[in-house]
């Protein structure tokens, strides 16, 4: 049974028992504050569980994307090393919404893994929570007799809170789970020992293959469980473990789930995977196809690598992979963005973005390649300097500072700093390393740390945005809840009817002020959190029931959504201009200016960027109106044209907003007509990724501003120039300065003549060797120059020249080749440069360093003097 039928009889398995089938959620997130990606299959229905929202169908099937690799569900370290662990892997579910409970999900479990997969029944073991008296949590005896109903009682097993309590996060949904376990051994390696002693013992043959999660609780911030409002079913079943159960292979590799991605390596690397899990090659490869799936997938959802935030976590992923190939593949030109033809060929049939997608996936994933492997061509240059000045300084241990250094700035890996280090019969202080990693996670975690308590809940009211319609009104505060942070301690407060737009869709949320007839507070920011518009204030009021007045900051607003309403006519236009291949890939949308980040593989003209400034400012002079469709299905919305983007869930009703032509499905804030943006002015156009061109922008009071600051800098030059022709004048200018500059660089050159006549007698002879420190008032490129002419024409020589130049301190220091051996120039140059608070560098021939210190010039010299 191929993978793709062992989904397909997943799928069709749960639509014959009344399941609606339902597409996979993208697996990054962003509208949900808790999780950066979609760590397990219930992510996307979270907000049913907490009784926040209603679903599509009471029982519920699909095959969700999953991504785990930071905070509590974290695989990535595993990745490679063992059989079964992925960082992205594909999680089989069916949900039950209020609907059927324990005794239903066990059946279709057992039913599907026996009878329609054909899981011989003496291969399975299953788990059951044994209860926990800290919690006052008993036993889970339905679970219990329910299943031994159909399996042996010896093969149910106890389970405690770790394995068998399920919890997604520190606080949310959670309940009592029943797993289902596979020993995959043979017969002969099954009668030594029993499976009952190997399940959750980390075998890799004896695997958990589904979680069937009875979700009852939530786990409130201060650890209390409530009852959730209703019971659920939640279950998970990893794909890829059972394929490997299926297709009877012994790791999950050996499937045609990967088998297909891991001969491409093969052929592009000209390695043969053999499955030893000791073997570094093999482990590499096992990295590469686990790694690639992870961030193809994650691109294709809208996610592009970067330094920060969900954007960092794909880039790193990317990054190990790039580094396994390179070092024990031996692959060092870009070759990952090839797989992805593979991976489209076996997943685009159930996950059509990476079909819709793939040439941009390929594009950034090169991109990505090319810049890391420049990254470590350049920091084997550095280690190779640390190296010899480790050796020269008599050392075995490369300088803890220096290792870090290239980890942390430049991302050059340690591993493989550590390989070359041990080629050379060095090491690395690995002590010392792990302190200052942990030191840097920990001001990391101090700079985003925030307690949050939790929901303090007032009178029971309807909780309703009003913003739309309104940006004052008369409100109530729902519930609060208090949040410390490194700036001090706030409150979050969710209102009865509150005009604040909350964060989304690119736009920044509405500040404003909360107040009553004796107190007031400063809204500092509104987002959503599973369904909930939450904002911001800097105190608690005295009497947090009364009715209270919400102002939104109109001129923000104003300004914001004339922003976001451009956003979408620039849309239409760039794909007008340049192709309808054009597609919104992230925005910004905030009071002072837009950022706008499109699909496009070539820097644009000129000419491209004027004509999309004239369509837009001549869709805002049409003076077309707002039209507003606010609950209309999305099948509607799309076949009256709309444009949905990838990366995007929506619901069943959506929102679509449409000014003439240009219609896009969007929850922000709009003008009610076209002609309120006033005028709009491209400041930028740049590369934000492999494929990722950024447009940035202003329009409204900022684009105002900017005509007048404009004016205002043309009649002051026009009164500095004397003159209202400014350019004829400017020109003149650069052509007499033109003049200027080259009788300057002729007196400059005579000048260095005379110096360096006077320098080649200047030498003094040290031993067997010449030194020549001297001070100058020339600048840095005359002194570059003199420099090399020197360590040609003075052997076995050392250069020291100290400048002040411009009034700032530079030294350079110039090796001869005959002593580069013995001598480092860019050694020379860092110590001395402590002398005048700076730092440089170079090669071993030639170095420069710059500072701070114009006086330390003077120890310099001394110091230089002792070489």
């Amino acid at each position: 049974m191929t993978s793709q039928e062992i989904r397909q009889k997943f799928l069709d398995y749960f639509k014959s028992k009344d399941h609606l089938i339902v597409p996979s959620a993208p697996i990054v997130l962003k509208d949900d504050p808790t999780l950066m990606f979609s760590n397990s299959g219930m992510t996307q229905f979270k907000d049913f569980f907490l009784g926040y929202k209603t679903p599509a169908a009471p029982r519920i099937a699909d095959t969700q994307k999953c991504l785990r690799v930071s905070g509590k569900h974290n695989d990535l370290d595993d990745v490679g090393r063992d059989t079964y662990h992925h960082t992205m892997f594909e999680m089989l579910g069916n949900w039950s919404f209020g609907d059927y409970f324990k005794k239903n999900a066990i059946a279709f479990a057992w039913e599907l893994l026996t009878e329609v997969y054909g899981i011989p029944k003496e291969n399975l073991y299953v788990t059951i929570f044994e209860g926990d008296a800290s919690e006052n949590l008993d036993r889970d005896q339905d679970a219990y007799d329910y299943w031994k109903a159909v399996i042996s009682e010896d093969r149910i097993i106890n389970g405690n809170k770790k394995d068998n309590f399920w919890e997604m996060g520190a606080s949310g949904p959670c309940g009592p789970c029943s797993e289902i376990h596979v020993d995959l051994r043979s017969e002969e390696e099954k009668a030594k020992v029993s499976g009952l002693e190997l399940v959750n013992n980390d075998h890799p043959q004896v695997v958990e293959i589904w979680n069937l999660v009875f979700m009852q609780y939530n786990r409130k911030a201060d650890g209390s469980l409530e009852n959730l409002p209703a019971k659920h079913i939640d279950t998970g079943m990893g794909f890829e473990r059972l394929c490997m159960a299926l297709q009877g292979k012994s790791s999950n590799y050996d499937t045609d789930v990967f088998t297909p991605l891991i001969a491409k390596v093969e052929e592009l690397s000209g390695k043969k995977y053999t499955g030893i899990l000791e073997e570094e090659k093999d482990i590499a490869i096992r990295v590469v196809v686990d790694h690639i799936r992870a961030v193809s997938f994650a691109i294709a959802d809208g996610q592009l690598p970067s330094n920060g935030g969900a954007g960092y976590v794909i880039r790193r992923i990317l990054r190990r992979g790039i580094s396994y190939s390179y070092r024990f593949l031996d692959m060092k030109e870009p070759f990952l963005y090839k797989l992805v033809a593979v991976l489209q060929e076996q997943m685009g049939k159930f996950f059509p973005e990476l079909e819709k997608q793939g040439k941009l996936v390929s594009e950034v994933i090169r991109s990505e390649e090319e810049s890391f492997l420049r990254t470590i061509e350049n920091g084997l240059i550095r280690v190779e300097k640390l190296i010899q000045q480790t050796i020269a300084a008599q050392s075995k241990v490369l300088p803890t500072e220096e290792v870090f250094e290239l980890y942390d700035t430049y991302g050059f890996p340690d591993d493989l700093t550590r390989i070359i280090a041990e080629e050379k019969g060095l090491t690395i202080d690995e002590k010392g390393f792990e302190v200052a990693l942990n030191e840097q996670k920990q001001r990391s975690k101090a700079d985003s740390a925030q307690k949050v308590y939790d929901w303090v809940t007032l009178e029971e009211r309807e909780e309703n945005f009003v913003g739309y319609d309104q940006i004052e009104t008369e409100t109530y505060i729902t519930r609060y809840r208090k949040v410390e942070n490194k700036d001090g301690e706030f409150y979050q407060v969710v209102l009865s009817n509150s005009p604040f737009y909350p964060e989304g869709g690119g736009q920044v949320g509405d500040k404003g002020v909360l107040e009553n007839a004796t107190e007031s507070f400063e809204v500092l920011e509104t987002k959503k959190e599973n369904g909930l518009v939450v904002s911001l204030i800097n105190g608690l009021p005295k009497d947090a029931g009364a009715v209270f007045y919400a102002k939104v900051n109109a001129t923000d607003r104003k300004n914001s959504q004339a922003n976001h309403s451009v956003t979408h006519l620039l849309h239409e236009a760039l794909r007008d201009v340049l192709g309808t291949h054009v597609e919104q890939k992230g925005s910004y949308v905030g009071p002072d200016y837009l950022r706008f980040d499109f699909s496009h593989f070539n820097k644009m003209t000129e000419e491209e960027l004027a004509l999309i400034e004239e369509k837009v400012n001549a869709k805002i002079k049409e003076s077309i109106a707002l039209q507003e469709f606010r609950n209309i299905p999305i099948k509607e919305a799309i076949d009256k044209g709309a444009m949905a983007l990838f990366g995007e869930k929506y619901g069943d009703s959506v929102r679509m907003i449409q000014f003439g032509s240009s219609k896009e499905l969007c929850g922000g804030t709009h003008v009610k007509n076209t002609s309120e943006i006033g005028h709009f002015k491209i400041n930028s156009e740049s590369s934000a990724a492999a494929g990722i061109r950024r447009i940035e922008a202003i329009s409204g009071d900022k684009s105002e501003e900017y005509f007048k600051n404009l004016e205002k800098q043309i009649i002051e030059l026009s009164q500095l120039l004397k003159s209202k022709d400014v350019v004829k004048s400017t020109e003149k200018l650069i052509e007499e300065n033109a003049s200027l500059k080259s009788e300057v660089d002729a007196l400059k050159k005579e000048k260095a003549k005379g110096e360096i006549s006077e320098w080649k007698n200047s030498y003094e002879q040290k031993g067997d060797k010449q030194l020549l420190v001297k001070k100058t008032s020339l600048d840095a490129g005359s002194v570059k120059d003199l420099v090399f002419q020197l360590k040609k024409e003075i052997p076995t020589s050392v250069t020291v020249i100290l400048s002040d130049a411009d009034g700032k301190p530079m030294i350079t220091v110039g090796v001869s080749d005959d002593l580069a051996s013995s001598y480092q120039a860019g050694a020379i140059v860092k110590d001395l440069a402590k002398e005048i608070q700076g730092g440089g560098g170079g090669n071993p021939g030639f170095a420069t360093a710059g500072g701070k210190n114009l006086d330390g010039l003077e120890n310099a010299y001394q110091k230089a003097l002792s070489l």
